[in-house]
């Protein structure tokens, strides 16, 4: 007993030694973190780094289903009641215990006028504390999708953020400085070491951590690389151990580059593009007096001049499946032949619509677009306006980092824009409240930046967001596909693919919701 105890001692220390060698995860995207408050900006790539140091009540697991987190367990007391049993013996990462209080307070704060999550906190009703383990969530109205909406409200420590005057979130649009913005304090695996912004943020594990983690990773180093080449080459020499966004057109190359692989997956997201429907007049464009965009054969013939297929295999090289439905995955729109079709690419159809609008010779308008948060966003913008000069439109292309962009885009500063859709929610829900509806309070219709309004579309948006039964909401979400399509609020584009890059001694799980989670990674 005595050898063998002598054994496995000097097993585990050789262990160690071999795995120290490889607990440092370094890795690489594009784009940075927008903040550390983790409901100010509604943007994948910061919500999933901030969940690596923030947890839910509810998560996903590596199939995006919805299990277990901070609560145990829960149960539908009645249509308009969900009880919440929350875990024992968790700890923020400064030592503070987690109670109901906190899953209040989140929730509550998660509502604020600066949240870009309200809408989907707001579903969530009233919460209210039973005792310290239990919370009750009260609605005003049916959420047949209560739990995936849960899922996006981070659990923060109340005595914390009023510690630090972070009880609202932080107003990123206004560029407003918060503690929360650049500091961190979760419940997650990982713990914030140092963030500099645009330059490098650094993680630690969390040695208090309640959960199990099921990678190597001690460290994580996160570095953003605006530019492709630069990102890619630090993946080939082994600088970075893995990166985000690898170029569609160096798939190739990556797949026959020894020492690297491609981990391939569809991403559920949308790219689409929007246009100010609500002003007299463009702030950006030729026309003086009235806008285009108002007029619905003007909207038509944008998206009718667009060539999607050569966008698909010139510029995406293949990673893209062109839709007609702005909604993240098919499963949204039932995977409906009828609300998935695209308006036929058409030159000389949208150049009648052109004239039958009053615009045969076209004008001039800006296109604002992101340069570092969608694959190809910039070079996507250039083509389309290059297809759109065949209608004598002349686009300017705005593009910029996403950091100058959204706040830009959120103040409706803009005449068009790109957008991308996505997460792990594949329910229509979460794309119509945002997206679809008439722009209102409590976050509805917050991402509806081109401020269309459209009182049938909101209705039945509306509508299907309170329906119980399943056949009556298929219906009806089926119609606000079609009125949105009818209307041409926007000019979808396709579903990216997302497929990731390593180095061949790590293992990562890619998910559809391009959601890296760094507890499963393994260094070799």
């Amino acid at each position: 007993m005595k050898i063998k105890h002598s054994l496995s001692v000097l097993c585990v220390a050789l262990g160690c030694a071999l795995s120290a060698q490889a607990q440092t995860f370094r890795w690489a995207s594009a784009g940075d973190i927008q903040t550390l408050d983790p409901v100010s900006q509604n943007e994948s790539f910061t919500n999933a780094m901030n969940g690596q140091v923030y947890e839910f009540l509810v998560a996903r697991d590596k199939q995006l289903n919805i299990v277990p987190q901070l609560a145990t367990e829960w149960k539908q007391d009645s249509p308009l009641k969900w009880t919440f049993k929350l875990r024992k013996g968790v700890k923020f990462h400064d030592g503070r215990p987690f109670t109901a209080d906190d899953v209040v307070f989140s929730v509550n704060r998660s509502k604020e006028k600066t949240s870009q999550i309200a809408n989907y906190a707001n579903a969530l009703g009233e919460p209210r504390k039973i005792d310290d383990y239990t919370v009750e969530f009260n609605l005003a109205q049916v959420d047949p999708i209560f739990l995936e909406h849960l899922n996006t409200v981070y659990i923060l420590s109340k005595s914390w953020c009023e510690e630090h005057k972070a009880t609202k979130p932080q107003d990123f649009t206004n560029k407003e400085e918060t503690y929360a913005a650049h500091n961190a304090n979760g419940t997650g695996p990982y713990i914030l070491v140092t963030r500099q912004p645009d330059v490098k943020t650094v993680f630690k594990r969390n040695p208090n951590y309640w959960g199990k983690i099921d990678g190597n990773v001690q460290d994580v180093i996160y570095t953003p690389i605006k530019s492709d080449a630069t990102r890619l080459a630090a993946l080939i020499s082994g600088e970075v151990d893995f990166i985000l966004d690898p170029p569609p057109r160096d798939l190739e190359r990556l797949r026959s580059t020894q020492g690297v692989k491609v981990i391939e997956g569809l991403e559920n997201r949308v790219i689409f593009i929007g246009m100010d429907q609500a002003r007299d007049e463009l702030l950006y464009s030729s026309v003086k007096g009235k806008n285009p965009f108002k007029d619905v054969r003007v909207r038509k013939a944008f998206y009718q001049a667009v060539d999607i297929e050569t966008i698909k295999t010139k510029l995406m090289n293949g990673q893209a499946i062109p839709t007609g439905a702005v909604v993240p995955s098919p499963l949204g729109s039932f995977n409906d032949p009828e609300i998935e079709k695209r308006l036929p690419y058409d030159v000389n159809a949208a150049r009648k619509l052109m004239a039958e609008a009053g615009y045969p010779d076209g004008f001039e308008v800006t296109l604002d677009c992101p340069n570092n948060r969608y694959i190809n966003d910039e070079r996507i913008c250039i083509a389309l306006a290059s297809m759109w000069a065949q209608i004598k439109v002349k686009v300017k292309v705005n593009a910029m980092p996403k950091a100058n962009y959204f706040p830009k885009q959120e103040k409706l500063d803009v005449s068009m824009y790109m957008l991308g859709w996505g997460g792990s929610i594949t329910d229509a829900e979460t794309t119509f409240t945002p997206i679809y509806r008439n722009r209102g309070e409590k976050g509805v219709g917050e991402y509806n930046r081109g401020n269309f309004k459209d009182d049938e579309l909101d209705a039945l948006a509306a509508a299907s967001s309170k329906e119980a039964d399943p056949e009556k909401r298929k219906a009806l979400i089926k119609k606000v596909f079609l009125r949105h399509n009818e209307m041409v609020h926007h000019i979808p584009l396709h579903r990216q693919f997302i497929p990731w890059a390593a180095r061949s001694n790590v293992t990562v799980v890619h998910r559809a919701d391009n959601w890296l989670e760094t507890q499963w990674v393994t260094v070799k």
